[in-house]
């Protein structure tokens, strides 16, 4: 079977939801034209929805390889390596006593790689409101908030580090007071 066939298969089962067979028809596909980026760029698409990260990692690189130049196939590429970090970065902070040093900057780089990544600035806030890095924390979280702007985790996150800032400021403006 040639890639457009199997291609035209794997829609089919993503039209069902069946991404596991979609997967499997891309993949028929690569093998039949193993130098078309588009082929593996899609199969990339559907392991990232079924949450494959490492084997989208995989093909988003080979159609980066193939076609480098590509800013979708580019952008794609982040968004999974960004992913990856992310769960790095979880497996760090959730280690007794957590690493947050370690996290922190694989969470920036998450972040970098994908500005609209809602999980990595909601981490780097709560990382750095663990640190006792308020202002830093105050600024991821607004930023979470905006990429997400129901996620009630994040609103509270937010409240908390914007009172306690407040509650700094107060403290440092009274001792300037009594310096005065």
């Amino acid at each position: 079977m040639d890639g457009e066939s199997c291609v035209k298969k794997a829609y089919e089962f993503i039209l069902n939801s069946d991404f596991e067979q979609a997967i499997y028809w891309f993949e028929q596909a690569i093998a039949a034209e193993p130098l078309n980026a588009s082929y593996q760029h899609k199969c990339a698409v559907s392991c990232a929805r079924s949450g494959k990260w490492s084997k989208a990692h995989q093909y988003a690189k080979q159609a980066i390889e193939l076609e480098g130049n590509h800013p979708e196939y580019l952008y794609h590429l982040h968004t999974i390596e960004s992913r990856l970090l992310v769960s790095s970065a979880e497996l760090k902070l959730a280690e007794e006593p957590s690493r947050y040093l370690d996290a922190l900057p694989l969470l920036q780089q998450a972040a970098e790689l994908d500005p609209l990544s809602f999980e990595a600035f909601y981490l780097l806030a709560l990382t750095y409101s663990e640190m006792g890095r308020i202002e830093d924390s105050v600024v991821n979280a607004r930023e979470a908030i905006r990429l997400n702007p129901g996620h009630s985790a994040a609103r509270r996150l937010f409240a908390d580090v914007n009172r306690k800032r407040r509650m700094m400021r107060r403290r440092v403006m009274g001792k300037q007071q009594q310096k005065d």
